[in-house]
């Protein structure tokens, strides 16, 4: 009986043991990202940073490509240069965060804060950015080709000389935003609020790209693009009753 139990009890009690040694290891992994992420060139590729507490963390130039940073707090962060991409920032509070020159490719950001972040030159190619706020950020210069825009707030958002090549923003609010030369070649302006956005001197933006958006009153246009929606869409220009 006593061999019968020994039997039993031994494979169970090593697998509690290699359980705990799991666990241990995982969590002494877990706060060593948490410590390394403080600190600038970190190599946090791959982390799991969820809901960690990094806001106005040194992240200059730091590797958080494939991290899981999905509810992150990064308000403030520096993050000038750092490599995000294909991380997943699903909720992260970016807002306020330095973020230029950063590498967001194929980073999934959806319904992220960035609300008022610097992404001067940053590359957001391919990038979910689907109801992500976006307010106010300063996105001169970013590459934002084939990115999913789909709801998002870009209110008063800084798009000059923006890439927005097959980017989708249908459903996004860009009224008061500036576009001015920005490449909007091939993009899904289906439902676009553009009240009052600069668009001026933008790049290969079409009359029928245009017909497509919600509303384009007080929308600033050069003048040729504006006779063509005076003359087929005229209600484009008209003060929205919503």
């Amino acid at each position: 009986m006593r061999k019968y139990l020994l039997h039993i009890c031994f494979p169970v009690l090593f697998a509690l043991i290699i359980s705990f040694v799991f666990a241990f290891q995982v969590s002494a992994f877990d706060k060593t990202d948490f410590e390394k992420a403080k600190d600038s060139n970190a190599d946090l590729s791959n982390a799991d940073l969820s809901n960690a507490d990094l806001s106005s963390a040194e992240l200059y130039e730091a590797n958080l490509s494939g991290a899981d940073l999905s509810g992150a707090d990064l308000i403030g962060a520096d993050l000038i240069g750092a490599n995000l991409s294909d991380a997943y920032l699903f909720g992260a509070d970016l807002y306020g965060a330095d973020l230029r020159e950063a590498n967001l490719s194929g980073a999934k950001l959806i319904y992220a804060n960035l609300s008022g972040a610097k992404l001067t030159y940053a590359n957001l190619s391919g990038a979910d950015l689907v109801g992500a706020n976006l307010s106010g950020a300063d996105l001169r210069e970013a590459n934002l080709s084939g990115a999913e825009l789909y709801e998002a707030d870009l209110v008063g958002a800084d798009l000059i000389g923006a890439d927005l090549i097959y980017a989708n923003l249908s459903g996004a609010d860009l009224s008061n935003a500036y576009l001015y030369e920005a490449d909007l070649r091939d993009v899904d302006l289906s439902g676009t609020d553009l009240r009052g956005a600069n668009l001026t001197q933008v790049k290969y933006l079409s009359i029928n790209e245009l017909s497509e958006a919600k509303t384009l009153y007080e929308a600033k246009l050069d003048s040729e693009l504006k006779k063509q929606v005076k003359d087929k869409y005229p209600h484009l220009l008209k003060k929205p009753e919503y």
